[in-house]
């Protein structure tokens, strides 16, 4: 990866993205990140990617023999979407996968993926030395084994140049300009569902600073109505 590339940023028109082992086995194992955060940034992401229509490839290790089917929360965002299934830890090993990413006609492979010490690590390597792609890590959207696992992972694939980013910074990054209104509601929603403090703060300023409606209906908001003082 030559300088000038690491200055470049992520748009929808320059990048794809894959999901390797996004599986229930795999996350069992993960000790670096609460598993229930992970998911939520998985799907997070995968919204986003939908949103910005980011070709998408999903790939899956031992399904019915080991690791059990992907996440039904991250199938949901891409019902038609072919799944691709492997036997080699390292998804670069699979022509399907190569096939795929090859296809989409572009080098910035945004990768979330389990384990990161695994899985991850081999695929960026070989993918970047083999095939030439820009590899962005996304953090919070993998795990690994234990804390360390996941942080030597990730300082060694930075040595061999693959950038580091997260979730919400790719979001971001694709959407750039909040003038940008044909996504602006698709990336805000995504924000109130996944993005915890921030996205509170996203409904509260609709609410109480702009006056608009909340985002759902629900019951009759009854009282105050104090008891009264013994």
């Amino acid at each position: 990866m030559s300088a000038n590339k690491y200055l470049e940023v992520l748009t929808p028109q320059n990048s794809q993205i894959i999901f390797i082992d996004q599986q229930p086995q795999m996350a069992f194992g993960v000790q670096s990140i609460d598993r229930q955060t992970l998911k939520n940034n998985v799907v997070g992401l995968a919204k986003a990617a939908r949103a910005f229509n980011i070709p998408t490839t999903i790939t899956t290790v031992e399904t019915d023999g080991f690791s059990g089917n992907t996440f039904p929360e991250l199938l949901a965002v891409f019902p038609d979407h072919k799944i691709l299934e492997r036997t080699s830890m390292n998804s670069w090993d699979d022509q399907n996968v190569r096939d795929a990413l090859a296809a989409n006609g572009r080098k910035k492979i945004v990768v979330a993926g389990l384990w990161t010490e695994v899985c991850n690590t081999t695929f960026a390597l070989c993918a970047m030395l083999e095939g030439d792609y820009e590899i962005y890590m996304v953090a919070d959207a993998s795990g690994g084994t234990s804390a360390d696992a996941h942080k030597y992972a990730m300082d060694r694939m930075i040595q061999a140049g693959v950038v580091p980013v997260t979730w919400q910074q790719v979001m971001l990054e694709w959407q750039r300009d909040w003038a940008r209104k044909e996504t602006y509601d698709a990336v805000t929603g995504i924000a109130k569902e996944h993005s915890g403090a921030y996205g509170m703060g996203i409904d509260y300023a609709v609410t109480h600073v702009h006056k608009l409606a909340e985002r759902v209906t629900h019951g009759e908001r009854i009282g105050p109505n104090p008891a009264p003082a013994k």
